[in-house]
């Protein structure tokens, strides 16, 4: 069924992926390898297999938030997390082929296309690697600080006793699949001791090893699949690596007043209604990490796009049931229902409830 929907993609004005919930991560890649490059710049719509909805932006942004939840996650083998900073990166083993890197590459490229915000929780080096930019050891500091604290120790250890302090050759222990490797940074490595006069040198190796060589093959077909998406290597060049993350994952720019500016309301509920005007005041009260669990409970991430807040459209309607509910955040709509409460200190504390026992995306 899939190989035929791909076969008819290239006639629409879009770009149509149909994918079941349960094999979503199958049906995607699938369709992925088999669309046409121009196909790629069309406009994005999903479709759930079996289901009635409609793709007005809602549809594709629950796809991007199931999709990359379960291709991300550790268990799957491609990536893994830095649980120090508890960013992303390649996994250096692993049972995939170049195929499945490149369909994740494109993915970050639609992403960018579509103007949708992922959790792609890498390190500032991944997008400096993909406007071709030399990598260095500051490029660390959010890949892992506790390595980059100790090779900048090696760096500027001034004691006359630096080999006995350090016992180093030119090579680096791994973890395959469970069991320590040495790997050698140079011909003969192990055979090369660290001293003051090399040490530079091992530096270089060290983080070329972790950044570039080890990884190579994962990074060099993610990039490929992102380059499908962008084809003209001249637009990235307008971009710092900064800005380019950005168009991925969005930035921290908050303007909380734009957000209660921006809101629309339905039903009894408008800016003035009680329960809006006591909403508004226990949310201008928290705290900033509050207020951006509040936001990754309403819209899935924490983040912000980079056309700004005002751009998020949140929408709160009211509910019935009583006081005694929570809120419920519909993720993929950035609406929030919000029961008609009276008396602040209750909405303040189920609110503070739902945000802080809701786990993953919360869709609804």
């Amino acid at each position: 069924m899939f190989s035929m929907i791909s076969s008819i993609a290239p006639t629409l004005p879009i770009l149509l992926l149909q994918v079941r919930r349960d094999h979503i991560m199958e049906d995607t890649f699938s369709q992925l390898e088999q669309f046409h490059v121009t196909d790629l710049k069309k406009p994005m719509k999903v479709k759930f297999v079996g289901e009635e909805a409609v793709d007005q932006g809602g549809v594709t942004k629950e796809f991007f938030l199931l999709l990359m939840q379960k291709v991300l996650n550790p268990d799957y083998g491609m990536f893994e997390e830095h649980e120090e900073i508890r960013t992303m990166w390649f996994r250096e083993q692993t049972f995939e082929d170049e195929s499945k890197f490149a369909s994740v590459g494109m993915l970050c490229g639609l992403a960018i296309y579509n103007f949708q915000i992922i959790d792609l929780r890498f390190p500032l080096v991944l997008y400096k690697k993909l406007l071709g930019s030399a990598t260095s050891l500051i490029d660390l500091v959010d890949f892992s600080p506790a390595v980059l604290h100790s090779l900048e120790q090696l760096l500027q250890y001034e004691g006359d006793d630096f080999q006995e302090t350090f016992s180093l050759a030119f090579e680096i222990v791994r973890e395959r699949f469970e069991e320590p490797v040495v790997v050698e940074l140079v011909p003969r490595g192990s055979s090369i001791p660290v001293n003051v006069d090399n040490r530079e040198e091992y530096v270089a190796k060290y983080v070329d090893y972790l950044l570039n060589v080890s990884v190579q093959m994962q990074f060099t077909a993610f990039k490929a699949g992102f380059m499908r998406v962008f084809g003209n290597r001249r637009i990235l060049e307008l971009f710092q690596p900064e800005e380019l993350m950005a168009m991925v994952v969005g930035n921290e720019n908050y303007d909380w007043e734009e957000l209660e500016k921006s809101t629309t309301y339905k039903d009894e509920y408008n800016p003035n209604h009680p329960t809006i005007r006591m909403f508004w005041d226990v949310f201008h009260e928290f705290t900033l990490e509050q207020k951006k669990k509040f936001l990754s409970y309403l819209t899935g991430s924490d983040r912000i796009p980079i056309q700004g807040m005002q751009s998020l459209k949140m929408y709160i309607q009211p509910v019935r049931g009583g006081e005694n509910y929570l809120p419920v955040a519909h993720t993929c709509f950035n609406l929030l229902d919000l029961p008609v409460y009276t008396d602040k200190q209750r909405l303040c504390g189920k609110l503070l409830q739902a945000i802080d026992c809701t786990k993953g995306f919360g869709l609804i």
